[in-house]
């Protein structure tokens, strides 16, 4: 009679355990769907690079980051290689509401911006750290606040490298090769000067049309630095490569106006943060993927040309009508960064001490 006692309560007790764990499972689903946040934002980013480039690698780690310090109320989807359109065509989506953050290059942005094309100025920094002194310093954050003025909030400074000559014609190892060559430039007045200033002829027309044209002998060749070489392949038709780094133009993450006004102080706070810290990141992927593109070009039987410092100089004479039109409306803010290239200033990573 014991026995078939407790052979009962061991049912009764199993019964209980099996109704209880599926009871169990279904309230910890449920916990876990009420901690999951639902974005109160989902933004668009707009990338023209591939993937695995490092101003994409930034932007993604910038979507990171707010994503996590906003507790998922703001999401934002990064789109690579140009899908949302060139850099030209989304800077006026942003200007009217249809994309919301952005990285362009300061060319596209002088269209709209005639200040910017001050820092794309050829010869206009010594080196990269001298450039990093100045756009992390006041100067930089000056240049952050004038897009403003059409609809455009500057957030923080990417890296571009050192943009050089390339061509497929023939090597370009003095200033008199450059005279007649087609060179494929930006959508920039400020380049389209230069190249004519140097004896050749500007082709103004989008990144991702460079390596047809190149092919089609429409251009006969370009500039552009080693990791937007290597990884458009444009190696494979203009296998001259000259290094006289002629322009270090950076780059800009930007957030349209109409987004940047839907958001609260903090979460525009949260958003400067982020793109600074994502700027950190992209400039240190940059210096590696920079140095590994050019060795894979090179292992590809590119030819690498370096001028010397006589022949560099005959091109810095070759554009100083250039910078004489510049100087009559900009000529204090050039030497405000000339200055700069004097300053011994602690830096890491580009980025002062006592920089933003």
């Amino acid at each position: 009679m014991e026995a078939e006692k407790r052979k009962k309560q061991k049912k009764r007790r199993l019964l209980m355990l099996f109704t209880a764990v599926p009871a169990a499972i279904v309230i910890l689903v449920l916990a876990g769907r009420r901690k999951e946040t639902v974005p109160v934002y989902v933004f668009s980013y707009a990338e023209n690079q591939t993937a695995d480039y490092p101003t994409t690698l930034g932007a993604l780690k910038f979507a990171q980051l707010v994503e996590e310090r906003t507790q998922g109320r703001i999401r934002i989807r990064v789109e690579a290689e140009g899908v949302l359109g060139s850099e030209g065509e989304v800077i006026k989506q942003m200007r009217y509401g249809g994309i919301d953050f952005a990285r362009v290059s300061l060319s596209q942005i002088s269209e709209y911006v005639p200040e910017m094309k001050v820092l794309q100025l050829p010869y206009l920094y010594e080196d990269s750290e001298h450039m990093w002194r100045v756009l992390d310093g006041e100067i930089g954050g000056r240049f952050l606040g004038y897009p403003q003025d059409c609809g455009l909030i500057g957030l923080s400074w990417y890296d571009a490298g050192a943009r050089s000559f390339y061509s497929s014609t023939r090597p370009i190892e003095t200033l008199e090769d450059m005279e007649g060559l087609r060179i494929r430039v930006q959508e920039s007045a400020v380049m389209s000067e230069v190249i004519t200033a140097m004896g050749a002829i500007p082709v103004q027309m989008p990144y991702d049309k460079v390596y047809a044209a190149l092919e089609r002998g429409q251009a006969d060749g370009a500039e552009n630095n080693w990791s937007s070489y290597e990884a458009m392949q444009h190696y494979e038709v203009a296998g001259y490569f000259t290094v006289d780094e002629h322009a270090r133009v950076p780059e800009m993450q930007i957030c349209a106006a109409h987004t940047w006004e839907q958001l609260s102080e903090q979460d525009r706070q949260i958003i400067r943060e982020c793109a600074r810290e994502s700027a950190l990141y992209e400039r240190e992927l940059w210096s590696v993927y920079e140095r590994q593109a050019r060795e894979r070009a090179l292992a590809a039987q590119v030819r690498e040309i370096r001028l010397s410092p006589e022949e560099k100089e005959k091109f810095r004479a070759a554009i100083e009508p250039v910078y004489a039109n510049y100087r009559m409306k900009y000529g204090t803010v050039i030497e405000e960064i000339l200055a700069c290239a004097g300053e011994r200033e602690e830096t890491k990573h580009g980025v002062s001490e006592n920089g933003r």
